[in-house]
């Protein structure tokens, strides 16, 4: 069984026993989430999609960690006039492991 989220502006395709990261949720370690925004419920019964969301479908999961993503830099340089910026961003993630999947 897998089901499609949206959480923090993107979509996720997971299943039981998924980890991946998401955007920062403001949640201490090993805490439940549930996530109310499910896209669409797929199995052996087949695909149900929701317009937007499927009615009453939850998609649980606990939180393994705060953690952070890879620095990205942004360079900028222009030539010939001694003018260059550089700026460094590391985003903040929550490292999520799907528990249970209710298509209710």
């Amino acid at each position: 069984m897998f089901a499609v989220i949206k959480t923090g502006g993107k979509q996720y395709k997971v299943a039981v026993d998924d980890t991946f990261e998401i955007e920062k949720l403001e949640v201490e370690t090993g805490t439940t989430v549930t996530f109310d925004e499910v896209l669409a419920v797929g199995g052996e019964a087949g695909l149900t999609l929701g317009a937007p969301t499927v009615a009453g479908a939850t998609v649980t999961a606990e939180v393994v960690e705060q953690t952070r993503g890879p620095k990205v830099i942004s360079f900028k340089k222009r030539r010939r006039q001694n003018s260059k910026r550089k700026r460094g961003h590391r985003q903040l993630l929550t490292v999520v492991k799907i528990t249970g999947i209710n298509a209710a």
